[in-house]
């Protein structure tokens, strides 16, 4: 039996959130001059890059980081590993990124990684917010907010993952 997709973001759509969410990023840190973006592999990741192109873009007087962390999300424990020192977010503001937020636990494990490290800020920044959150997580910025079924999924497509068109279906 096939199952019904409906699209929820278009390429320009994605292209647009991400815009405004480069934006709400920018507004909240107006009078920082570093941020660390924290991109979760692979596609927060990936939508992290892009992020830190539109905001190299738009404030050039700022350095804008990037960190990619890498959980493990079959694990009960927090396990992150980043392919840079997390000592770099040090008294910095720090946005954690990643394509969906769903029950909150892959944001939750990320957040963990910088722990013992002390920070200005932290906030959080997703494409698609289903608000089935089962732990204290919450995105400061996000693309769109859905109220879903917990049988539906999100998917996002990125062009350098899937080679196809950006896009973000319902199933």
């Amino acid at each position: 039996m096939p199952t019904k997709k409906t699209l929820i973001l278009n390429k320009e759509q994605i292209r647009q959130k991400s815009r405004r969410i480069a934006y709400q990023i920018l507004e909240d840190n107006f009078e920082e001059k570093s941020i660390v973006l924290v991109g979760i592999a692979d596609r927060g990741y990936v939508f992290a890059t892009r992020l830190q192109q539109i905001l190299q873009e738009l404030a050039k007087d700022k350095e804008i980081e990037l960190i990619k962390v890498s959980i493990q999300k079959n694990k009960r424990n927090l396990e992150a590993e980043t392919d840079q020192a997390v000592e770099i977010a040090r008294n910095k503001a720090v946005i954690v990124i990643d394509d969906v937020l769903n029950s909150g636990r892959t944001l939750a494990y990320a957040l963990g990684a910088f722990m013992d490290v002390p920070l200005k800020k932290m906030r959080t920044a997703v494409l698609v917010d289903r608000s089935h959150h089962l732990f204290p997580i919450f995105s400061d910025f996000y693309g769109v907010k859905l109220s879903t079924i917990l049988k539906e999924h999100v998917e996002v497509c990125l062009e350098e993952l899937d080679k196809n068109e950006d896009a973000a279906w319902l199933r």
